[in-house]
């Protein structure tokens, strides 16, 4: 079956018009803070941002484009943070290198909800779903192209799923970190010792085909 990935109807080519689109996703971000995304609505978002709900929908579809291009925002986000700390690459101290840009995202995470309720939001529909693991896919290559240095015997092929697991794991363990609105430092802890021995074993023990 395929499923329709969500992307908003047009993106804005002038300043004015970007200055609308943008001020459309900042309010659907706080909104879907308060209210959760049952209770989200594009009604809401419109009055809330002072525009015609006439212009919301020129941007969106639905709702569920709205929480997708959240979610592509804070990828984007994500990989402005990769690429500032592999400049620290090549590292021999690669484990501290991990465990200081996990450290660092636990604190996006910690001191921005909207993260958490983004990433709520789009595990609601198989559509919302497909779309945020596109996105998850081209972090995930970001990260594939971090790890070479750090995993050089590791084939390209299977770095690629490597950095697809990461980037997924991450992901979940980062919101399992902040559930109910409360922090759980040991969450974080336990996702460093993970990634760690997860690196550590699959470049330990890979195995070429004819061997």
């Amino acid at each position: 079956m395929i499923v329709e990935i969500l992307e908003p109807r047009r993106r804005p080519t002038q300043e004015r018009s970007q200055l609308k689109f943008d001020k459309l996703l900042q309010v659907s971000r706080q909104l879907l803070i308060e209210v959760g995304f049952e209770s989200f609505t594009c009604e809401e978002v419109a009055h809330r941002a002072e525009l015609p709900i006439g212009t919301l929908y020129q941007f969106f579809q639905n709702k569920y484009v709205i929480v997708c291009e959240l979610d592509r925002q804070d990828a984007i986000a994500v990989k402005a943070e990769l690429a500032a700390f592999s400049k620290e690459l090549p590292s021999l101290d690669w484990l501290r290198f991990l465990a200081k840009l996990v450290d660092h995202m636990a604190i996006l995470w910690a001191t921005d909800p909207s993260r958490r309720a983004v990433w709520l939001a789009v595990q609601s529909t198989p559509a919302t779903r497909a779309t945020a693991a596109v996105n998850e896919r081209e972090l995930a290559a970001e990260v594939a192209y971090i790890l070479g240095p750090l995993t050089p015997k590791t084939p390209r092929e299977r770095r690629k799923i490597i950095a697809e697991v990461i980037v997924h794991v991450v992901y979940s363990m980062l919101n399992f970190s902040i559930r109910d609105g409360q922090s759980h430092s040991e969450a974080v802890t336990e996702l460093k010792r993970l990634l760690g021995a997860y690196l550590i074993s699959a470049e330990g023990t890979w195995v070429p085909k004819d061997k």
